[in-house]
């Protein structure tokens, strides 16, 4: 009897760890994003991979609608499952979303978060992690995509795609 009460415990814990509407910081300290910064968000992220870019002596980066349509709908998608994976709800592939968004080219990469973080703190933090950081100084990559989704808790789900030339042309 002990040792079900001590599961049971254990999961209720679990199950108040998930994230609800009023988990994460406290509402007067997270970070909002208004329809301002959601227009400016996609040329900030894209400054701040170019000047680590720059900073590596690699080739900078643009801005592509077809990976951005792709990275905003797997934000989307993490947000609805709550998780963050690399794989779609519908079991797609970077490789697979990045194709059907229209993308011609080679996909390279992509690094997802969960968090509530800024824009630039988010990229700040992929820069110190070397598998992320990878994906954003890949010699390779010559356009970049980008997707997020603010939850009603402030909760941010982020997805940053980049590809390169079509590799058949």
């Amino acid at each position: 009897m002990k040792f079900r009460i001590a599961i049971y415990g254990l999961l209720l814990l679990g199950l108040a760890a998930c994230d609800t509407p009023t988990g994460g910081p406290p509402a007067s300290e997270r970070y909002h994003i208004d329809a301002q910064r959601r227009a400016d968000i996609p040329m900030r992220m894209l400054d701040a991979v170019n000047r680590l870019r720059q900073a590596a002596g690699r080739p900078l980066l643009v801005l592509d609608p077809a990976l951005s349509r792709a990275a905003q709908g797997h934000s989307k998608d993490m947000s609805k499952q709550n998780r963050p994976w690399h794989f779609g709800s519908d079991g797609s592939s970077p490789l697979q979303r990045v194709a059907a968004a229209g993308y011609a080219g080679a996909f390279l990469g992509e690094t997802i978060s969960e968090t509530y973080e800024t824009d630039l703190e988010t990229i700040a933090i992929w820069a110190t992690d070397p598998g992320t950081r990878a994906v954003l100084l890949n010699p390779q990559a010559t356009r970049m995509g980008v997707g997020f989704v603010q939850q009603r808790s402030g909760k941010l789900w982020w997805t940053l795609v980049t590809g390169g030339p079509d590799p058949r042309a």
